[in-house]
């Protein structure tokens, strides 16, 4: 069990959270001086708003804690908002919890801190596990999506491709997979030219990490993610400030070892494969440019657009490898388009399928679980701006409209045999703390992923 959780509640300090129409029912459950010290403080119970009560020896006794009112709008992570913030000690939550599941895991979640360049935060507050609640499942959660986030959150300088395929090697060694890493020259004498040709301006050899685990019987579930370990923009450079936050354009890699790591520790009973093309979109006078022509492993002649638009190129590979065997159920996450972000927000990722049936329990199971993502078309006639007039494609759209959507549909071509097949174009970063959501690397759609493996593939 996680180590911001615990069963001894006999000492548990109440974290009372209640929406305004709750307030003057919990007042009258307060003694007259907590109720008076509370009113004196000038607490209402406004979203977010918190107030420490004490006993009469002056000790804190309970915290109060604001909500929304009730409703579909209610974040279920919020009586989690001071998990963070509270002193060291054990509390336990009350009041007005939708989801004590999702409260709880919120609560791990917003004790999340990235301290690997600082001292170690000091003890934090630890919660009383609600009744009913699965501690393993929700730390098995919680631990995973914590992975993702150091993956994201550590700089590019130590989180490389060869850092990112040593984070899938302990992955592997952890929960009993195996590993191959195809790298360099390697990758051309293996038909994974387009991997090779965004990574090898790098002297960070580029890489294809294929992660197996499962019995061979059981069906197949492949995820893929984008491991850019850092993006220039290759020889159409970006500016400085676009560059700040590329250290996280591997965070579709991040988002599938996460997942990856869920399920093969709830042990589903799958045969799961994980493919992270991991490059450095670097610089060098080896490096790709506009107007080449690439050949791919698909065997589509590929012309360059734009030489910043490389996640696609490495991710076409990754797919259509995977694609060759057709597995069941195929996933890929990648921080792909800004023009998703420009759609939907960082909080909420599109994602693209043709499969009805998986696009409804996609979006179900993502509100569900708190890790919602929005449905955009496959619009076909938008392949028409992929038209190249000397390949078979161009990898960006002309005229710079529907960005996300142009870059689903490249990667559509890819994947012909797999009939299950979703693309999450996610952000993979909190520009702000929000509650289970503190600001900076953030592991989008792989616990919904995890959610609906479990729900296709039930443990015995």
């Amino acid at each position: 069990m996680h180590s911001l959780l615990t069963s001894a509640a006999a000492a548990a300090i109440p974290v009372h959270a209640v929406s305004a129409p709750g307030w003057p029912d919990l007042q009258e459950r307060l003694t007259s001086e907590q109720r008076s010290f509370a009113l004196a403080q000038g607490f209402t119970a406004r979203t977010g708003q918190h107030c420490f009560l004490p006993d009469a020896q002056g000790r804190l006794a309970a915290v109060l804690l604001g909500l929304d009112s009730p409703g579909r709008n209610r974040d279920p992570f919020a009586p989690a908002r001071l998990a963070a913030q509270l002193p060291a000690g054990d509390y336990a939550l009350a009041g007005e919890i939708d989801d004590p599941d999702l409260a709880t895991l919120g609560w791990l979640l917003q004790g999340y801190r990235f301290d690997r360049y600082r001292k170690p935060a000091p003890a934090k507050a630890r919660l009383v596990l609600p009744a009913g609640v699965d501690g393993a499942e929700i730390s098995l959660i919680a631990e995973s999506a914590m992975l993702a986030r150091d993956l994201v959150n550590t700089p590019a300088n130590d989180m490389g491709p060869d850092e990112i395929e040593a984070a899938i090697q302990v992955l592997a060694a952890e929960c009993g997979a195996s590993v191959t890493s195809i790298a360099g020259d390697e990758l051309i004498a293996e038909n994974l030219p387009m991997i090779h040709a965004v990574g090898r301006a790098s002297p960070r050899a580029p890489r294809l990490i294929d992660l197996v685990w499962g019995d061979p019987a059981h069906p197949k579930v492949t995820l893929v993610g984008k491991g850019v370990a850092f993006d220039t923009g290759g020889l159409d450079i970006k500016p400085a400030a676009a560059m700040l936050l590329m250290k996280k354009d591997m965070g579709g890699a991040a988002a599938a070892i996460a997942a990856a790591r869920m399920i093969m520790l709830a042990k589903l009973p799958v045969r799961l494969r994980l493919l992270v093309p991991a490059v450095e979109n670097a610089i060098s006078g080896s490096a790709f440019r506009p107007g080449d022509i690439l050949p791919s492993r698909k065997g589509l002649t590929v012309e360059i657009g734009n030489t910043d638009a490389e996640g696609r190129l490495i991710l076409a590979d990754a797919l259509a490898l995977a694609d060759e065997e057709a597995p069941e159920l195929l996933i890929d996450f990648a921080t792909l388009t800004g023009a998703a972000r420009t759609a939907l927000g960082p909080e909420l990722p599109p994602f693209y399928t043709h499969d009805e049936g998986l696009a409804a329990e996609i979006a179900r199971i993502g509100l569900a679980v708190n890790d919602p993502v929005w449905r955009l078309p496959l619009w076909a006639p938008y392949d028409r701006m992929l038209d190249s007039k000397i390949a078979d494609v161009n990898h960006v759209s002309s005229g710079g409209m529907a960005g996300s959507i142009t870059a689903a549909l490249f990667l559509n071509r890819f994947v012909e045999r797999t009939q299950s097949y979703a693309h999450f174009d996610i952000y993979g970063w909190n520009p702000t703390t929000k509650p289970g959501r503190p600001e900076g690397g953030e592991c989008q759609a792989a616990r919904l992923s995890y959610a609906l493996a479990k729900q296709l593939y039930p443990a015995g």
